[in-house]
Parts: structure tokens; C-alpha cells; sequence
């Protein structure tokens, strides 16, 4: 692993101490800039040079033209299509109820970091601009007096490096008297500076694949009909019935959108197998799409409506082109709620989509009250092997519901546990369900230029999980976001922690159920000596045969001599 400055945790009472004030702790040049390509496919502006050295982003040479100008611009376009973000720049009375509420501020220790103050690095330039007070002051020389300042070289720098250093997850929002959304703030600043040329390379180029071939991962129909194939193989091996997974299946009831994660890597692969046994059991007839292969919706990080609109529409249009009559998402944070909270305002309406059911639908609100019914064939005692706990991921936690109930975005996760799993623990009440801490990879900074904040930001979460580990002996955390499970797989060695003690919550599903028809671990050993005894068999008459057609070969050389 590199070296990182990994902070300590102790596992005492599952949660972090404020940490000591340490100034411009995380000053960096923020993540890599996006080049001008990648800005034109997002229909940002091309005209800025692209800074040959890190040291020289946000210098006022490689932005676009008349950059201060154009910044001024957009803040006040985001203003007024935006209500609310005027409000939260507007309203804040700086209390402090957020203070302490960022897992990147108690794990970096940079007062910047603090929401209020990371929301200040915009509200000083929106102060001095555009009310009256910043405007008149500003032109006596004192904007500082009343907590304005003008827009320069070094407020883009902090703009880039800080509003990278937030994950959106909203936690300070909860616990804001005002209800002022940071993640608000953080979009509109990172989509001025997509207008002046400092765009985030990560975000634009997996955004890119994605409008180009479906999926963020940029992997082709072909190569996805060749792992779905190999998945199909996989539970053949393992239960002896045949599991399909679907792929462009016209006329199927369901259209199952999930993040590309789940295509490749553990753990996400094996909840999507996860889903394809259960779908398969309860005879639902559904399909996954090669043009909308990916759940992921990233126009939400860099606070762009278009993009966001662009991506959401491929969903809309695949469901339109297979018949389907539902839409059901997968396990996945920000895509659900992109779905749930946005999609029907962003492609509706879906009036060709069965009106019974919602629209969208989340895989758990089939899972779990399939469950409860009785309707699958569950074997607890195939996850015993783990003491399980579980991390609330903040954009389902904060942003989305589940089921008809409130609250159903934490309960229905836990029910399935629960019912596939003997041994369930939760973490402490001040780390879950809406005051969950974020994983520290959310938001668009899972990528590797931002390892260090992404190990800072999770000191939080792994002070939490040490707590449960240590005092109840817990073995493995599941979760139900692909960011997440991404994020914690690469940060939790750091802190001790096992890689694979990392798991899907349909992974659980997919250990305990056993479905009709399945053969019991005897009988799939048994099938596959007989089938190896055949292999054998098959070899060594193929083997004989060879040999014989050699020898007569070789006599028939012989005698022609």
C-alpha cells in the first residue's frame, strides 16, 4: 500500500473527537483537471490552456477567457434557476450545529473542511457581487467587513481543492437548524468551475464512456453479453440450475438498471448474481440493457442538470425501445437518488410503464417483502460464517425513501439481513440510519489523485466499525452502494481491516437462498466427479484413438518402403 498519514482510531465508544484546529491542513491543487475533449462532451466551455503542471491549476493564464467575468455569469444564472441556492447562501447565521458534522473536517482537521466554512468560500464571492451590502463595501475596499470577498486567483484554487474535498452526503444538512444544503453548494461551485475551464478529469471522462457506450466502465455489448454469459455459468456450478441473466430481452416486465461495478469486481458481482436468483424464483420475466447498462448518473457530482438529464434520458429510452413495464434499480447510492428523487422530473413521464407498481423501483422493495411472504427458500445458517453490521450509504440515508413507510430506506435493508443472516449488529446510533458518516469516496472523489482525503474522510466510519468489531466481534459490513463498497474495499486495510470483510447485501441473499431445483453440496460433487470421470474418459479415448491412428500411420509408412 503507499504511505499515507492514516489517522487513529480506538474503537472506544464508535466515535470520533473533534479534532484540534490545524489551518490549511489539506491545501493542495485538488484533483486532476479535465482536459478541453472531455469539457466539449459535456458542452463545458474548451477555450482555457491546459496547465502543464499541477502546481499551475487555477492560474489565471490557463482558465477561459474573460474567466472572472464568466464565473460572475454562472453563479448568477445557478441564482436564479436555483431558489434554493440563493437561500442556503443567504440564510446561514454561523451557529456551529455543523461544525463538527463533516467526516472530512474530523478526519483532516482543516478548518476549511468545516461545512460553513467550505459554503463560505462561495458566500464571500456571492456577498460581494450580488448584494447590496458586498457591492458597496467592495467598492470602499472593505468587503471583509461584511464577510465578502472578490473573486481571484486564490479563491478559484481553494474553490477547486475544497469543494473536492466534499462528498455531497449531506450529514451537516441534517443537523443545520436552517436546513442549508451543503451538497448544494458544492454542485453549483464545481459547475462554475466547469465553466472557466477547471472541470474534474475524473467526473468528465467516466461521463464520457457513459454517453458514448453506456456505462461508465466503457465496457461494449459484447463484452457485457460475455460476463453476463460466465455469471450464468457461475451459478450453474454452483446450484445446477440455470440462472439467466438478460440482456436486451424485448417485451420483459422489468429493466434492471445497476452500476457497472456490479459487472466485474467483488463484491458488487456477487450481488448481481444475487438478484438474478431471486428474480429467477419468483418468476419474474426481466432484462438488463446494453445501451443503459449503468445506474451511476455522476451529472449529480458536478451539479449539472443537463448531464444529469442527457443520462437519465438513456435510461427512458431504453425502457422505451425493450417494452418493458418497470424500471427497478440495483444496489447503488447516488444512482437511486438520482431515480427516486429526480428521474420522473429529469425523463417523465413514464405513463408507458405499469402504473401499479413505483416508478422507480429499488431491488430491495422486491426482495424484502418477498421474504417476509415466505416466497423464497432461505438457509440462514450459510452466512454463519460472519457477524454482519451494516453502513447506511448517505444519498439512500439522506436523499431517497424505501417501501411505503418513512424510514423504509433504513428498515428494509436491515430486514433482509436479518432474514438471511443469524448474526446482525448495528453500529452506534450516532453513525447510522440519517446520521450516517459517508464512506469518504462519495461525490464524485473516488479516484486515486484524492486517496489521502478519501482515507481521512473515512476515519469516521472505521472509528464506528473498529467500535462493533471489538465489542461484538463482528466480521464483515454490508452495504448497499457501489461507490461505497468501491471505496471501503481500497480504505479499510489502511485502517486494519480486511479487504474482503466488505460485502453486498444481496451477496448475503445469494449465499442463503436456495432455489427449487437447486442440488445440495453432495449432489453438485457428485455431478461434477461424474462429469470429470466423463471429461477422463472422453480424454483418454481421444488420447487412444490418436495413438492407434499414429501406429497405423506409421505401419502403413513401413510397409510402402
Amino acid at each position: 500500500m503507499a504511505d499515507y498519514d492514516v489517522p487513529e482510531i480506538t474503537g472506544e465508544d464508535g466515535i470520533v473527537d473533534v479534532p484540534a484546529l490545524q489551518p490549511d491542513a489539506m491545501k493542495s491543487h485538488g484533483p486532476w483537471v479535465s482536459k478541453p475533449e472531455f469539457q466539449d462532451a459535456m458542452h463545458f466551455p474548451t477555450d482555457f490552456n491546459m496547465p502543464e503542471d499541477v502546481s499551475a491549476y487555477g492560474n489565471t493564464d490557463t482558465l477561459v477567457e474573460n474567466w472572472k467575468e464568466r464565473a460572475l455569469d454562472k453563479m448568477a444564472d445557478l441564482k436564479g434557476r436555483y431558489r434554493s441556492l440563493q437561500v442556503f447562501l443567504d440564510i446561514c447565521v454561523k451557529c456551529g450545529a455543523c461544525t463538527d458534522k463533516c467526516h472530512y473536517y474530523l478526519g483532516t482537521t482543516d478548518p476549511k473542511n468545516m461545512p460553513v466554512a467550505r459554503q463560505d468560500l462561495l458566500r464571500k464571492v456571492y456577498r460581494r457581487y450580488f448584494t447590496f451590502a458586498g457591492k458597496f463595501f467592495g467598492k470602499m475596499g472593505m468587503p471583509g467587513f461584511v464577510g465578502a470577498a472578490e473573486l481571484d486567483e486564490d479563491v478559484v484554487k481553494d474553490w477547486y481543492n475544497y469543494y473536492h474535498q466534499c462528498s455531497q452526503c449531506r450529514r451537516c444538512s441534517v443537523f443545520c437548524p436552517y436546513g442549508i444544503d451543503t451538497a448544494e453548494i458544492s454542485m453549483a461551485a464545481r459547475e462554475i468551475l466547469d465553466h472557466i475551464g477547471m472541470g474534474q478529469k475524473y467526473c468528465t471522462e467516466i461521463m464520457g464512456k457513459l454517453n458514448k457506450i453506456g456505462n461508465n466502465l466503457g465496457l461494449p455489448e459484447a463484452a457485457l453479453a460475455d460476463t453476463l454469459e460466465g455469471l450464468e455459468e457461475d451459478i450453474y456450478d454452483e446450484t445446477g440450475v440455470e440462472v439467466k441473466l438478460p440482456l436486451d430481452k424485448k417485451g420483459a416486465e422489468i429493466l434492471l438498471i445497476t452500476p457497472s461495478a456490479d459487472f466485474f469486481a467483488e463484491p458488487h458481482v456477487d450481488g448481481l448474481m444475487g438478484y438474478a436468483k431471486v428474480f429467477h424464483e419468483l418468476g419474474l420475466d426481466w432484462t438488463l440493457s446494453s445501451y443503459a447498462s449503468e445506474g451511476a448518473n455522476f451529472g449529480m457530482f458536478i451539479g449539472s442538470y443537463e448531464n444529469m438529464r442527457k443520462i437519465s434520458l438513456r435510461i427512458r429510452k431504453a425502457a422505451q425501445d425493450l417494452g418493458v413495464k418497470r424500471i427497478v434499480f440495483g444496489e447503488c447510492g447516488h444512482a437511486w437518488r438520482v431515480a427516486y428523487s429526480f428521474l420522473n422530473t429529469l425523463a417523465g413521464p413514464f405513463d408507458f410503464l405499469d402504473q401499479n407498481y413505483p416508478i422507480p423501483q429499488h431491488v430491495l422493495e422486491i426482495t424484502e417483502p418477498a421474504l417476509a411472504a415466505g416466497k423464497l427458500n432461505i438457509d440462514k445458517s450459510k452466512n454463519d460464517d460472519m457477524v454482519l453490521t451494516f453502513h447506511d450509504s448517505c444519498n439512500i440515508a439522506r436523499g431517497s425513501r424505501m417501501g411505503a413507510k418513512p424510514g423504509g430506506q433504513f428498515d428494509i435493508p436491515r430486514n433482509v439481513i436479518r432474514a438471511v443472516c443469524n448474526n446482525f449488529v448495528d453500529m452506534p446510533a450516532d453513525t447510522i440510519h440519517d446520521a450516517t458518516f459517508c464512506c469518504g469516496g462519495g461525490g464524485g472523489i473516488l479516484t486515486d489523485d484524492l486517496m489521502d482525503i478519501r482515507i481521512k474522510g473515512a476515519q469516521p466510519r472505521m472509528e464506528a466499525l473498529k467500535h462493533v468489531t471489538d465489542k461484538h466481534q463482528v466480521t464483515h459490513m454490508a452495504a448497499i452502494c457501489a461507490i461505497c463498497k468501491s471505496q471501503f474495499t481500497k480504505v479499510v486495510p489502511y485502517y486494519g481491516f480486511s479487504m474482503d470483510m466488505i460485502v453486498s447485501v444481496h451477496q448475503l441473499v445469494s449465499n442463503a437462498i436456495f432455489l427449487t431445483g437447486q442440488l445440495t453440496e453432495e449432489e453438485i460433487e457428485a455431478k461434477e466427479a461424474a462429469e470429470e470421470a466423463e471429461w477422463a474418459a472422453a480424454r483418454e479415448k481421444a488420447a487412444a484413438e490418436k495413438a492407434a491412428k499414429e501406429s497405423e500411420e506409421a505401419e502403413k509408412e513401413t510397409s510402402d518402403k
